[in-house]
């Protein structure tokens, strides 16, 4: 038994230098073979563009020595990616997947414009997007993406939000796209918002200008 796992161990032993030396001459002729192609999926033409630009940075050479870490934050780096896999095509190209970041909202900062997207970064831009609420005040990511999941929750509709309002006290007020002010508390969003809904949607109660519901058991109407 010792004798035949002996033999066993000695055979797989001398396959592996065989595979080993047919590997190396394999290599020699194409380790210095270098990366002539990029594949990015997920992007449009100019964002592509920009991308593969600032990868020519890295001096992108052979796949086989590729730098993730640099790499990985290159495209960490890139305030329009979200998520992203990275595919390694041998011998001399590579493919990168990208998940674009969700257009959320449009920031207004220091004269200059921005949007805010779903992971949580801002990206410049030229003009406003008209079918993106505005959000004004020196809001947080974790106050604003928690009001976003109290909405998504609730039965308000996003795109009924025109404004909105952040106050350092950690509040919110929502202006809708009917003008109508609508001044949350710091707790329980979800049901204000329902509640807020059920209000507006109450024949008894019209031009409503505000609807303040900061006060627990307690919603103040303000008329136009």
């Amino acid at each position: 038994m010792q004798l035949r796992l002996n033999r066993k161990i000695l055979f797989y032993i001398l396959l592996i230098i065989s595979l080993s030396t047919f590997n190396n001459k394999y290599f020699s002729n194409i380790e210095l073979k270098t990366i002539d192609q990029i594949t990015i999926v997920g992007l449009n033409d100019r964002e592509t563009q920009d991308l593969l630009t600032n990868l020519e940075l890295l001096n992108l050479k052979n796949i086989f020595f590729l730098n993730k870490f640099q790499l990985v934050k290159k495209l960490e780096a890139n305030k329009l990616i979200e998520n992203y896999s990275v595919f390694k095509k041998y011998p001399s190209s590579i493919e990168i997947r990208v998940t674009k970041t969700k257009f959320l909202a449009n920031i207004f900062k220091d004269g200059k414009t921005f949007v805010l997207g779903s992971n949580g970064k801002l990206i410049q831009s030229v003009n406003k997007d008209n079918n993106l609420p505005n959000i004004f005040g020196d809001y947080d990511n974790v106050s604003f993406f928690n009001l976003l999941k109290s909405i998504k929750k609730s039965k308000f509709e996003l795109s009924r939000v025109r404004n909105l309002y952040f106050f350092k006290s950690g509040r919110w007020d929502i202006e809708t796209d009917q003008n109508i002010i609508i001044k949350l508390p710091k707790e329980n969003l979800e049901d204000s918002l329902n509640l807020s809904l059920s209000v507006l949607h109450n024949k008894e109660f019209k031009n409503i200008e505000i609807l303040d519901l900061r006060q627990d058991n307690q919603v103040i109407i303000n008329g136009k």
